[in-house]
């Protein structure tokens, strides 16, 4: 685990919330000058802190589409069993996060779907594959309340 300090949060905060910065206002708003600043966020990318830099589109305005939550609970729990479910989740487009939690449940899917009709076509196929899906259950998303990328919640800089 890499060594944060201030500076490195409030990069990594600022650049969740705006990958596209300049690198002088970048630099301003983390008060270190440019090639400071930029050093930095080389040493993030290169620790595999920063992932990449992507856009954030709302898919519901593109596409009349259905956004589904899905708790799995796998049959068994070999290592074998949860990569085999894994990489199948990893290779469905209609997937878009997958998320193995503890707890009683074993995954949490977010997919999106054309239709319900799609969607249940999609998980009938899962379950046809034989991946060791002992229940699911499904819950259609009505309406998104918050959906944000970003950093930790102000205040816990202490954690890290």
């Amino acid at each position: 685990m890499i060594k944060l300090d201030r500076y490195d949060l409030a990069i990594l905060r600022i650049l969740a919330r705006d990958g596209r910065i300049t690198k002088s206002r970048l630099a301003d708003e983390v008060n270190l000058s440019i090639s400071p600043a930029w050093e930095r966020v080389k040493k993030l990318e290169d620790s595999g802190l920063i992932k990449g830099y992507r856009a954030d589109i709302d898919w519901t305005a593109a596409f009349k589409g259905s956004r589904i939550v899905v708790e799995v609970t796998l049959s068994r729990h070999t290592a074998q069993d949860m990569r085999r479910f894994e990489e199948r989740v990893s290779s469905a487009s209609e997937i878009v996060q997958c998320f193995a939690t503890g707890g009683g449940v074993d995954y949490v899917l977010h997919v999106v779907a054309r239709d319900i009709d799609h969607y249940q076509r999609f998980i009938d196929s899962l379950l046809v594959e034989e991946l060791g899906i002992e229940r699911y259950f499904t819950y259609i998303v009505t309406k998104v309340v918050k959906d944000v990328a970003g950093g930790p919640p102000d205040g816990v800089d202490d954690l890290v």
